[in-house]
């Protein structure tokens, strides 16, 4: 009985000792969460304020003449766009040095010329046909009656600069070994403002099967500061719409990559399918969420320079403007780089229709 006691006692002893030390396969995983989160935030930090400033100086500058669509300044802006994808490394899917799908002035309504979307292409390592959009507007509003300028600088240079940043991101993190497992499609879309005329195009033209896109995840006005938050308490912040319509999986990701790396106060006041002011079918994913791909729309409210000449690059806060981006990179990080297609849960697509 005694020797049997020892015995039970040198279990027990021996048990607890096991239990309490983490198993060799609980330290590896633990460590390959850890570089994998080291190895976004590399990449993410290359985004940068003044990078944006000075991308956004130059796009949102005069001498692009607001970027109406069809008109002369709007094909400056499109050709800035594909020089600094150029200057990147970054591939257009189209191939050799065509970086623009043209649209021809017949698909559009009323006296609008010809136009035209800027597409670039990083392919990914293990799955390639599929694809991640990453998408904002290019054009504005041009010049009025009296000769003011209508710049644009949120609305939407804001996006346009960030999907450069983002892009070049992912880049660097392509030319170090660290390529997306998916592929990147950076879409700049024409015609927004005349009805998302551009976005509409590329859906009914893909370059890219739709079946095989992933996500939208879509950029329209990240510069600036609206009246509901306009106090330093409320300031840290981003709506988001859309995120858990088509794909609860979606939804859930941008808060946990929120949550662990940039920490905005997520604010879905515009995401309610009551929403008077209807943002979810007034940007450029809606275009693709009628075709049941997921969509995130990241925007940061209306402003009193809306739509107007004074919607100009001094404005735009551009802490903010990079902490915005970077929640983008980091949900597109994860989503290219999941083992598993996102998963579609909801069947939003009709809906406003």
């Amino acid at each position: 009985m005694k020797n049997t006691l020892i015995l039970l006692g040198s279990l027990i002893v021996c048990c607890c000792g096991t239990s309490q030390k983490p198993s060799t396969t609980d330290q590896n995983t633990e460590s390959t969460l850890e570089s994998k989160n080291e190895t976004a935030t590399k990449y993410a930090k290359t985004i940068t304020a003044q990078e944006l400033k000075t991308y956004l100086y130059t796009f949102a500058g005069d001498d692009f003449e607001g970027r109406d669509t069809g008109e002369p300044g709007q094909k400056k802006a499109a050709e800035y766009l594909k020089e600094q994808y150029k200057k990147m490394g970054i591939p257009s899917p189209l191939g050799g040095d065509d970086y623009f799908q043209e649209i021809p002035k017949s698909y559009f309504r009323g006296d609008i010329k010809a136009s035209e979307n800027v597409l670039a292409y990083i392919e990914g390592t293990e799955k390639p046909e599929e694809i991640v959009v990453l998408s904002a507007h290019y054009d504005h509003v041009g010049v009025d009656l009296d000769g003011n300028i209508y710049n644009g600088a949120d609305d939407d240079g804001s996006g346009t600069v960030s999907i450069l940043e983002i892009a070049q991101a992912f880049m660097q993190a392509k030319k170090d070994g660290k390529g997306p497992k998916r592929s990147i499609l950076f879409l700049h879309v024409t015609g927004e403002e005349k009805g998302l005329y551009g976005s509409k195009f590329y859906t009914e033209n893909p370059v890219f099967p739709l079946k095989n896109t992933v996500t939208d995840l879509n950029i329209d006005m990240i510069g600036r500061i609206d009246k509901a938050h306009d106090t330093d308490d409320k300031n840290n912040y981003v709506y988001l719409i859309g995120s858990d319509r088509l794909s609860t999986e979606l939804h859930n990701i941008s808060e946990e990559v929120n949550k662990k790396y940039i920490q905005l106060d997520l604010d879905y006041t515009y995401n309610a399918k009551n929403d008077p002011n209807r943002f979810y079918f007034r940007s450029d994913h809606y275009n693709f969420a009628k075709h049941n791909i997921p969509i995130i729309f990241y925007f940061n409210g209306v402003h009193e320079d809306y739509h107007q000449p004074t919607d100009t690059p001094d404005k735009i806060n551009y802490d903010l403007l990079t902490k915005r981006a970077q929640l983008v990179f980091y949900t597109a990080w994860e989503v290219a780089n999941r083992s598993e297609r996102l998963i579609v849960d909801g069947a939003d697509k009709k809906e406003g229709e």
